[in-house]
């Protein structure tokens, strides 16, 4: 199975086992098989999708993303440790897409941040979120995007723990910002 195919089904699983906090195995495999009908679509791979799960599930467990074990009922049940509530998150993230509007407003949005060397790579993180996402640095820690984003600077600043390090601004006017302009396409 290819890479991609074997990430999202890493991905279905993280999630299915995420949302419940803790799920049996007789649960997860039916409801992972379910939704891996919009992942493989190759009718062999269909037929084997079930042990395809459980040897994922296996090694998702060697890696330290989940765990196995057995509850009150003596069923054999399975949680997302650590490392596999991150992961989760990452996916999570990864399909954070700021809506485009139809129709510029005019306005610049502008994210500042004074993150502490201590925290380097919440600050490192936390610019390369803002380069994907398609923000624009101005200076070190200035950081332009011209469409409304508050609530994913929003799920950052949580992600990140970066409460009022961070600050969201609306601008009306932006100084020499014809180049800006031209970058985003708004001219």
């Amino acid at each position: 199975m290819r890479a991609e195919h074997r990430t999202r089904v890493k991905e279905i699983i993280l999630a299915t086992v995420g949302l419940a906090g803790l799920v049996t195995l007789a649960v997860l495999a039916p409801n992972a098989v379910q939704l891996l009908k919009y992942v493989i679509k190759n009718d062999r791979q269909r037929q084997n999708r079930l042990y395809y799960i459980k040897s994922v599930t296996k090694k998702m467990a060697d890696s330290g993303l989940i765990t196995f074990a057995e509850n009150q009922q003596g069923q054999k049940v399975v949680r997302l440790t650590k490392k596999g509530q991150a992961e989760l998150k990452h996916y999570q993230q990864a399909g954070i897409v700021i809506p485009k509007p139809a129709k510029w407003d005019g306005k610049f949005r502008l994210i500042i941040f004074d993150i502490k060397e201590w925290k380097r790579s919440s600050r490192d993180e936390l610019r390369q979120w803002l380069m994907n996402l398609g923000f624009v640095r101005l200076q070190n820690s200035v950081w332009a995007y011209p469409y409304e984003c508050r609530e994913v600077i929003v799920l950052l600043k949580a992600n990140f723990r970066l409460g009022k390090e961070v600050l969201y601004l609306t601008a009306d006017y932006l100084e020499n910002d014809a180049w800006l302009k031209k970058f985003f396409g708004l001219t």
